[in-house]
């Protein structure tokens, strides 16, 4: 019998417990790798599908089992990020994960770590040259990070690479521990810049169950100036806040800014615009005119606002819904400046609203968000139709995530949980029979007005949009479960198989919402699934079998041509 720790224990009894009720996973191990990258990265309050997207495929992972890259906070991936969109100041994070679900801390994990460094984290190496040792993930991971670390190269960098060693261990052997050093300095040595920093971290079960059993911080209390101003019923307020004062409320006890109060903004962070150059010379050429003179200030949605006393709100819930370029701006300043945070009596005007409903949540956002000019798109999850979607799959058992994690955040299952991109990938896949556009414009669904038209505004038959959400959600399950497939693989034919598993239920090749509304989905069931990924799968690999071949036409095409009789 192990003798193990208390939290070893309690660590192995957690674990067990939430696999058993996760439906995406037969593999424990597998599950391990997914649980802990979304405990470790949990300031950056990640998506379920966003965990899943930086989860390595199980074979030639050069001791990778999750690589994520971080922009200024913001998670990138190459089918979305434009190098169009790099900010003035920019922070590249790079977080390469190694989860054991084990009880110790092995050295060959070390030492894979700094061979795959070595190979792929020096620019003069191709990654292309190592095709074939590494994984299709690993290599693409890779090239991304250096691509974003040339395109940033002349802006004011700052470069994080972390190297996250996970697993149920407690004691570290000295060995290991001089072989992490080892790494760090020879990663170092690649990217000598002063503003450069690499660390390799040991996350055994005391911190694991440090991390479960921190909570999700709801209450933030915000200091005043004078006493506010209310509004209306008396739970609205208007007040000026010292900027220092409203730093110190957007970030977390490690100086990071608090990305999770930002989710409803619509509008990211615009990098180097005349309005944020205007933000920032503003802050640091203190002149005889306050900040909030000069600038529209901050608006913030909460669930509940109590003054505790005349100039302390305790506001819970808070979203930040108008005023991201402006915090942002004041973030960047204060940390660069640390030493203007004693001295600052400049403040900053904030609005704290509690709507009513989400329809009035939802128009505020929209308003507050309209005074700059912006694409209709990033709005659209304000739209009439969204909203109903989300009350129409909640009443049969399906949660529309509108709002980034906000059903996770209230204990939800995955399996039960479909983003607004999640679903706007199976739309296109299904209704206008294009896996191949799904699959390669992930982020890009919802920008383009003619489809938007087409899937949203044309169509607007709510059990369409519930069945084609229950079919994407099996078929992901299914393929999940079929360890047959690399992960790399199931990502390049999932869409493929939502549309053949559909078109051979009801004989058609083109699918018309009509169809869709009439569909028993009962009969797509795993043994369908299983047999369509086959023959899809079978004519991938012909093509080339790989993401190329998976945004392509000629996948598709072979699909829609017509079956012999």
């Amino acid at each position: 019998m192990r003798n193990l720790s208390n939290n070893q224990v309690l660590l192995e009894e957690y674990i067990d417990q939430e696999f058993k009720e996760n439906e995406s996973y037969n593999n424990i191990d597998q599950f391990f790798e997914f649980f802990v990258a979304g405990q470790v990265l949990k300031n950056y309050d990640l998506s379920d599908e966003e965990i899943e997207s930086g989860i390595i495929g199980a074979s030639l992972d050069g001791g990778c089992d999750g690589i994520y890259i971080f922009v200024n906070g913001i998670l990138i991936n190459k089918d979305d990020y434009e190098s169009s969109t790099l900010p003035k100041d920019i922070k590249i994070d790079m977080f390469i994960l190694q989860a054991k679900n084990s009880t110790s801390f092995n050295e060959d994990v070390i030492m894979k770590w700094k061979t795959t460094s070595d190979n792929l984290l020096q620019m003069s190496n191709s990654i292309s040259d190592f095709i074939g040792r590494y994984n299709e993930d690993v290599l693409t991971s890779f090239q991304l990070f250096r691509d974003l670390y040339i395109k940033a190269i002349r802006k004011d960098l700052k470069l994080s690479i972390n190297y996250l060693y996970i697993s149920k261990g407690i004691d570290i052997h000295q060995n290991v521990s001089l072989q992490a050093k080892e790494l760090e300095k020879n990663v170092k040595k690649l990217f000598p810049n002063p503003n450069s920093n690499v660390i390799v971290k040991f996350i055994g079960a005391d911190m694991l169950m440090e991390l479960i059993s921190t909570p999700k911080k709801r209450k933030y209390n915000l200091p005043l100036i004078e006493n506010p101003i209310t509004v209306g019923s008396g739970k609205d307020y208007i007040a000026l806040v010292n900027l220092v004062e409203y730093y110190k409320f957007i970030i977390d006890e490690n100086g990071f800014i608090v990305k999770n109060i930002f989710e409803s903004n619509v509008r990211d962070y615009q990098g180097n615009t005349n309005v944020n150059n205007e933000i920032h010379e503003t802050l640091v050429n203190e002149t005889l005119e306050d900040f909030w003179w000069l600038n529209n200030g901050i608006t913030i949605l909460a669930s509940e606002v109590i003054p505790i006393t005349a100039k302390m709100l305790v506001i819970t819930d808070p979203e930040i819904v108008n005023g991201l370029q402006t915090s942002t701006e004041i973030y960047n300043y204060f940390s660069c400046n640390p030493n203007r945070i004693n001295s600052e009596k400049r403040n900053v005007l904030v609005r704290i609203i509690v709507p009513e409903t989400e329809e009035s949540r939802d128009k505020i956002i929209l308003a507050t968000n309209s005074q700059t000019t912006i694409p209709k798109s990033s709005l659209r999850a304000t739209d009439t139709i969204h909203r109903q979607i989300e009350m129409f799959f909640k009443s049969r058992g399906l949660y529309y995530d509108r709002r980034k994690n906000y059903y996770k955040n209230q204990g939800k299952k995955s399996s039960d949980i479909i983003s607004i991109s999640f679903l706007a990938q199976c739309l296109i896949a299904i209704l206008l029979q294009m896996p191949d556009y799904a699959r390669a414009r992930p982020s890009t669904l919802l920008t383009d007005d003619e489809y938007y038209k087409k899937l949203y505004i044309d169509n607007n038959n709510l059990t369409v949009f519930y069945n084609i959400a229950v079919i994407g959600k099996q078929v992901e399950k299914c393929l999940k479960l079929l360890t047959e497939y690399s992960k790399v693989e199931r990502g390049d034919i999932l869409f493929y198989v939502m549309y053949k598993v559909v078109s051979d239920v009801i004989g058609k090749k083109i699918i018309s919402a009509n169809d869709i509304k009439d569909l028993d989905t009962s009969l797509i069931d795993y043994e369908l699934i299983k047999q369509t990924a086959s023959d899809i799968y079978k004519i991938y690999k012909e093509l080339g079998g790989n993401s190329r071949v998976a945004k392509g036409v000629d996948l598709i095409n072979h699909l829609k041509q017509p079956t012999d009789k």
